[in-house]
């Protein structure tokens, strides 16, 4: 804990140094996960040539070191400083449900910076972010990623509670915000769909949630502009009325995700084991 609030400390250009010394060891010399990158991306893209996927490749192992980066500096930046490197574009969309009463699911994917994402909604909408979290297995980064993500008054909730969470706090006005392109255990429900041309499991929380709080769902569509430096672009999926008990949702959110990915392949995080388990044949 106390070497990782002196790494925030340092400036980000410094930062920057030691992640791409990382970028190098870890997709270069290590080898980290690169083969398992190199094969999603070939069968997510089987019409792009070996030199395209390699660099592609490349590309996102250095914006994930990149992210690490700014993660570190995320504990400890100020809100303007992080509100002028996220500038989202049509904030107002929230915003009108807000002044109405109304929360609000916000989707996103392991895509640009979810992190400062999460700290620039905070501090621009001014109201209850809960935001969904695995807990991770070393105490120490654990409790520095959870202070971090709640500095401007976000609510990191555990996955595992999230749910439960969300009953207690339907009758507030909030949003509830999910990185929604998780793989769930296989033991789990889930959404079987085509994404990035492959059977791809997906959580059914998204729509569960929307539907107990009756919320209006949207998609966070982040690209990155240059090092350091996103935009945002909010995009709505769903609102109610909802008919049922469906998986409409996250289908639609998994169309919108795969263009978005598609469209800016480097920003997505290939290494993540999204593919861990087949569809079965049947059921």
């Amino acid at each position: 804990m106390i070497f990782l609030k002196f790494l925030s400390s340092l400036p980000l250009g410094v930062l920057y140094l030691l992640t791409d010394a990382l970028y190098v060891i870890v997709y270069h010399v290590w080898g980290f996960r690169r083969e398992l990158s190199l094969t999603n991306l070939r069968n997510s893209f089987p019409e792009k040539s070996a030199v395209e996927i390699e660099r592609i490749a490349r590309d996102s192992y250095r914006n994930a070191c990149n992210l690490l980066a700014e993660v570190l500096k995320g504990s400890a930046m100020d809100g303007d400083d992080l509100c002028q490197r996220v500038q989202i574009r049509n904030i107002e969309v929230v915003e009108q449900f807000a002044k109405s009463g109304t929360s609000v699911v916000m989707l996103a994917s392991h895509h640009c910076n979810w992190e400062w994402l999460l700290l620039v909604l905070c501090i621009r909408l001014g109201i209850s972010v809960d935001a969904v979290y695995k807990p991770l297995r070393v105490g120490a980064v654990d409790r520095f990623m959870r202070i971090m993500r709640s500095r401007f008054g976000g609510n990191p909730i555990p996955v595992k509670q999230f749910l439960t969470e969300v009953f207690k706090r339907r009758g507030s006005t909030r949003i509830f915000a999910l990185v929604a392109d998780q793989t769930p255990p296989h033991d789990e429900d889930k959404h079987w769909t085509r994404f990035l041309n492959q059977e791809t499991a997906f959580f059914v929380g998204a729509d569960k949630i929307a539907r107990i709080t009756r919320s209006p769902v949207l998609f966070v569509g982040m690209q990155r502009t240059r090092r350091g430096h996103y935009e945002v672009n909010l995009q709505l999926l769903a609102q109610p009325p909802y008919a049922g008990v469906d998986t409409a949702i996250i289908e639609c959110y998994a169309r919108v995700a795969e263009a978005h990915i598609r469209q800016h392949p480097a920003d997505w995080l290939w290494m993540y084991r999204k593919w861990k388990y087949k569809k079965p044949l049947y059921g």
